[in-house]
């Protein structure tokens, strides 16, 4: 077979042309090819390329004006306003007359100041080739050849610039030949060619417009002509050639509508078959075992090669099978439609009227249910069927509403086979096709068959069946249901990103990576050929509470059946019910939503809740007993209580806040203001942290700054940071500032960083301070403990300095808040959420009984209040 054949029949038998071989192979296929008697070359595929399809010879339907005989009286005139022009290429199909050989001339252009303005003649030699000459402001070229006189059609262009008078000759794509100096010579040469003139086809101009002589007439047939006012280069040359039409700097393209006819010259409508570029395939040159090329078209032997698992599996599934569906389809087409094995089907080239009754007798049997839960071989079955469709070739003449009955056909038997009975069969057979995006990939080729339904008058076309569907307007796009794929890439044994892992001792696990949008697959076209471009979508998210999320693109291959990367994509926007994503090209995209859950049993669940609830409402009191007692008991005013009276409003302020923000969620801008609001109190509270870690420092360190400038500087930190950083926060991440499901900050947007990174920084600073302050209590201790108890014992010593340690820390973990450290552990052991919650949920408690209950300038204050009432 050629090479494409050679590859569709190894892919309709579920495998893959052979690869090129590794050196250590070489040996082993060259034994396997002479066991089978194969000399010469077999087909391989590249390891490192991708193979594109040539062009399809696609048919051009176009007006042809035949002119029979030689005569003076056959001409057909140009009705174009030509411009001056400087550069020139004129392009065009002919068919030459075989029975004349002597000058003709295909087409003249004549201005008033010369009338060989712009001319092509021809004339047939000896040796039967076709020579041109250009004619260029009366210079002549030398007749050189250019194609055989076979009387078969050919594609030519001729090209010529003022810039040296520098002309070129191209035939069936390639330059026949090229020169310079074809142009006046004087001080005001070289000259453009001059506009407003008369173009003539098929005769010499001896006057402007008329004038012919029979003898140099043309005799033969001549379509497709266009005029450029540019010198076309050679790839552009070869585009003309497949039949593209280049609109840049076109002067006249070729419609009969155009064209002043004289009345004996005929015209007929024909269709121009356009070649494709000429491409060559690798293969394995079995008697020396080296590499080449040879042109794809050519038919050769080939091999197809399996994966050992996907073989056996193929061999289990045709052996297991009752071969139900195929019964039932054969049956009631009355011919062998499903084969038994899927090893014995040839390439089979159906046509569209037989294509179109296999799918109705398909869907039929699919749709009414008389086999319930396909089989492996069944499945494989219906994607072999629907593989030999999907390489149709569409016909001139074939009916179009037989072709979008195709069409809806085919998307309902591919929303058939991935419903959700079916997914253990997908599983069964996931070593042969991996996963169901290869429907994606048949239902895309599927598509582009349907591009002769488009038209001015109808210029888009919409197929759905359930979760499956297709909308083409220039862009070719279809879009797969949120569960039709998820079933069977769930189903497959291929997790999406990595397979589940649970986190020890019940912590959080990771359940899945769901498709959490429709999966759409599109690409752009022009004239029916694949072009890349950039690409934005904004994709609808599947309803539920989905924590984390980002965007992957979908690379489908055939052998792996899909693949996830983020290669060349970035998520631009992000809303709680949509992604707005950009692409550098186009291909198959989806959301991924990647789904945590905590594993907790329900008594688990209840004793956090319980141990919150009971936390955050002890805290509140207390802080706001704390804040009272202080403003009550007229505690002497010093920084230190100054400080600890600003952290406890900041930190109440955010506990009741947080406590009633589940009320919030139902209204938007209630939410919004919520989350700013706790945004700030709770930055305000760790701002005061630092404070308090600045103020320990100031004791321990000598600074020197009064105390009122300390002041001023710790009101900028406590209150001005924070006030910074959310209005920072709100300028910037305005749109994408609270999270989807809780008035809070969206972890999806990042936003939580304006949080996270400033609350890591000051426990960073804290943990810092607090070391320094244990050092220096420590070896305060030490030293007093020898001068006071110089004779004690070890045990003491040991003692004395244990509890020089402990009281900083315990003093100062509430208010340095290091007890949210534990937040970063949280998600390795249920213990760890248990120590978090009670430690800051009671953090206010801690902060009553410290500062508040056994603090000496507190009890001091109590005590003078007693005393002066007792006088």
């Amino acid at each position: 077979l050629d090479w494409w054949q050679a590859d569709r029949y190894c892919q309709q038998r579920f495998a893959q042309l052979l690869f090129e071989p590794q050196d250590s192979e070489r040996g082993s296929f060259s034994k396997l090819l002479q066991s089978h008697h194969i000399r010469g070359s077999v087909w391989i595929k590249e390891r490192d390329s991708v193979l594109h399809k040539t062009n399809r010879r696609r048919g051009h339907t176009v007006p042809v004006l035949v002119f029979r005989d030689k005569t003076d009286t056959k001409y057909v005139k140009v009705l174009s306003d030509f411009p001056t022009l400087p550069a020139v290429t004129a392009c065009a199909h002919l068919q030459w007359d075989t029975r004349t050989q002597e000058i003709a001339t295909i087409f003249s252009y004549a201005t008033p100041a010369f009338m060989n303005e712009f001319q092509l003649r021809g004339c047939v030699d000896e040796e039967g080739f076709v020579r041109f000459a250009l004619i260029v402001q009366g210079h002549h070229s030398p007749y050189l050849p250019v194609f055989r006189a076979d009387g078969q059609w050919h594609h030519f262009c001729v090209t010529w610039q003022q810039e040296n008078g520098t002309w070129a000759i191209y035939a069936d794509g390639k330059r026949r030949a090229s020169a310079s100096g074809l142009c006046s010579v004087g001080p005001s040469a070289p000259q453009a060619i001059f506009g407003q003139g008369t173009f003539i086809i098929g005769q010499d101009q001896d006057s402007l417009g008329g004038t012919f002589r029979a003898k140099e007439s043309f005799s033969g047939n001549i379509t497709d002509l266009h005029i450029w006012q540019k010198v076309l280069s050679p790839e552009q040359v070869e585009k003309v050639r497949s039949c593209w039409v280049l609109e840049q700097d076109l002067v006249f393209g070729w419609s009969s509508n155009a064209l002043e006819v004289e009345s004996t010259v005929q015209a007929v409508t024909t269709q121009l078959l356009c070649p494709g570029p000429v491409e060559e395939c690798r293969v394995l040159e079995a008697g020396s075992g080296g590499f080449s090329y040879a042109p794809c078209l050519q038919t050769l032997p080939f091999i197809c090669h399996y994966s050992t698992d996907a073989y056996w599996q193929l061999k289990r599934a045709q052996l297991e099978s009752s071969h139900s569906l195929a019964r039932c389809v054969n049956s009631l087409a009355v011919r062998t439609v499903i084969p038994d094995s899927v090893f014995t089907t040839g390439v089979q080239d159906r046509n569209l009227s037989m294509a179109l009754d296999v799918l109705d007798i398909l869907a039929t049997v699919l749709r009414e249910g008389e086999v319930p839960v396909l089989e492996p071989s069944d499945l494989l079955a219906v994607l072999q069927l629907l593989n030999q469709v999907s390489h149709m070739e569409i016909q001139e003449g074939d009916e179009l509403d037989m072709l979008e009955q195709l069409g809806q056909y085919f998307m309902e038997i591919t929303e058939l086979i991935l419903e959700e009975q079916n997914a253990g069969t997908w599983s069964s057979i996931s070593q042969v096709i991996r996963g169901p995006m290869a429907v994606v990939e048949l239902c895309d080729r599927m598509v582009s068959l349907l591009v002769p339904l488009l038209s001015p008058e109808r210029t888009k076309i919409t197929i759905q069946h359930g979760n499956i569907g297709l909308h083409r307007v220039t862009v070719k796009n279809m879009w797969f249901g949120y569960g039709s794929l998820q079933r069977g890439l769930s189903s497959s044994g291929t997790s999406a990103v990595s397979q589940d892992v649970a986190a020890p001792d019940g912590g959080q696990k990771y359940l899945s990576t769901r498709v959490g949008t429709a999966v759409i697959s599109s690409a752009l076209l022009s004239d029916s050929q694949e072009i890349s471009t950039s690409v934005r979508y904004r994709l609808q998210h599947l309803k539920g509470n989905f924590p984390v999320f980002s965007l992957f693109l979908l690379h489908v291959s055939p052998d792996a059946g899909g693949m996830w990367s983020t290669a060349g994509c970035s998520v631009v926007m992000s809303l709680p019910d949509s992604t707005a994503c950009f692409c550098n090209h186009t291909t198959n995209f989806a959301i991924l939503l990647q789904v945590y859950e905590q594993e907790r049993t329900t008594t688990e669940e209840f004793t956090l809740q319980t141990l919150t609830f009971i936390g955050c409402g002890v805290s509140f009191c207390a802080l706001i007993a704390t804040f009272i007692l202080f403003l009550a008991v007229r505690v002497p005013k010093s920084e230190r209580t100054t400080v600890h009276k600003n952290l406890i409003f900041a930190l109440a302020a955010g506990e009741v806040l947080l406590m009633f923000s589940e009320l919030a969620k139902t209204n938007q801008v209630l939410c919004f203001m919520v989350t700013a609001f706790l945004h700030l109190f709770f930055m305000a509270a760790f701002s005061w942290m630092l404070v308090e870690g600045l103020l320990l420092w100031s004791k321990v360190v000598a600074v020197n700054m009064s105390e009122g400038r300390r002041m001023k500087f710790y009101y900028v930190t406590g209150w001005g940071l924070p006030v910074l950083i959310v209005g920072v926060t709100l300028a910037t991440s305005f749109n994408k500032y609270v999270a989807a499901n809780h008035c809070w900050l969206s972890v999806q947007t990042n936003v939580i960083w304006a949080f996270v990174g400033p609350v890591l920084f000051i426990l960073a600073v804290n943990t810092f301070v607090l070391l320094r302050v244990v050092m220096v209590t420590v070896a305060s201790a030490r030293r007093r403990s020898k001068m006071l108890t110089p004779n004690s014992s070890l045990e003491n010593q040991i003692g004395t300095q244990i509890w020089a340690t402990a009281k900083p820390v315990l003093v100062l973990l509430p208010v340095l808040g290091l007890t949210w450290v534990c937040g970063l552990l949280v998600h390795l052991s249920i213990v760890w959420a248990y120590v978090f919650i009670v430690l800051n949920s009671l953090q206010g408690l801690y902060i009553f009984l410290v500062y508040a209950i056994y603090n000496s300038e507190v009890r001091n204050a109590i005590q003078r209040m007693k005393d002066k009432k007792k006088a």
